[in-house]
């Protein structure tokens, strides 16, 4: 799989007419989960942040109404740009909000490995809101765009605003939450390479309820927060567990764990330097796994 560094999309310049956002990649650094609701979605309290990679979105107008879709990128291949990719639900959820036959040609260029726990497309249906609300001149604001979001999905609203959230329900309940020393700290992501359903993970669930998630500071999600969706995801991909054994082996570690429904591991790191050193030691013994350097979003 292909190396990505922390530049990522972020870098890539647009052309004149041209608007580009980054999809930011949603990460889990602790999902309890807690029951499951008489609506079939699962009760859940995780507190999620978002890193400097992310897939690039840019896109320019079109005068008649029509909204179409390229994609590119290392893992562009593995998606399908038809009506079913979530770029072009949120599109046109969007267009149909505002009554107005505004158009677009979108460009999504897949950074980002594919059904993987870092809310790849649920990044990109939330950017896809920012950059057309901003193409076709509609001032709507990041609670008018969540509401639009959760039809989408249920991780599409914390991805609106990309900050640090408490988020609990099935996604719908947002609280903005600053943890202290957080902002700009060194982040290793990790991809085995095998892409999991959130539906079978879901489904492996053993329904226990662990207790809630106090993340008031960074330490109590270290100490005592938890995936509560790593063992289920461990029983369809064991190798998830061989990622955590090489992350939480690496020198300078202060937290390592998987993030949303797997297969995708990450870990915190006291320095860029320990970040860097353990992306290399990663990259010679595991040559077919994904990884990434990249810092958690200044907010």
């Amino acid at each position: 799989m292909p190396h990505v560094d922390a530049e990522g999309a972020a870098t890539c310049s647009a052309d004149a007419g041209e608007l580009v956002e980054t999809a930011f990649a949603k990460i889990n650094l602790a999902l309890h989960v807690r029951h499951k609701r008489a609506d079939g979605y699962h009760a859940l309290e995780s507190l999620f942040v978002f890193t400097e990679l992310g897939d690039r979105l840019s896109g320019r107008t079109r005068p008649d109404g029509a909204i179409s879709l390229d994609i590119d990128g290392p893992f562009g291949s593995e998606l399908d740009a038809g009506l079913g990719n979530l770029v072009m639900k949120a599109a046109l959820a969007l267009q149909s909000h505002l009554g107005e036959g505004h158009g677009a040609d979108l460009r999504l260029s897949k950074m980002l490995p594919v059904a993987s726990g870092i809310g790849g497309g649920s990044a990109d249906a939330a950017a896809t809101l920012r950059l057309l609300a901003r193409l076709w001149h509609a001032p709507l604001s990041d609670e008018t765009l969540e509401r639009i979001a959760l039809s989408l999905g249920s991780d599409v609203p914390a991805c609106v605003s990309s900050v640090s959230r408490m988020v609990r329900g099935r996604g719908e309940v947002l609280e903005q939450r600053a943890i202290a020393g957080l902002s700009g700290t060194p982040i290793l992501l990790v991809n085995p390479g095998v892409a999991l359903s959130t539906a079978r993970v879901f489904g492996g669930w053993d329904g226990g309820d662990r207790g809630p998630l106090a993340a008031s500071e960074l330490e109590q999600v270290i100490t005592a927060g938890r995936n509560d969706l790593e063992a289920p995801a461990m029983a369809a991909a064991p190798v998830i567990a061989d990622v955590l054994a090489a992350l939480r082996a690496c020198e300078g570690v202060r937290l390592a764990r998987m993030s949303g429904s797997g297969a995708t591991c990450f870990a915190l790191f006291e320095t860029d330097r320990h970040s860097a050193q353990a992306a290399e030691r990663l990259r010679a013994g595991h040559g077919g796994w994904w990884i990434a350097e990249t810092r958690i979003r200044t907010e």
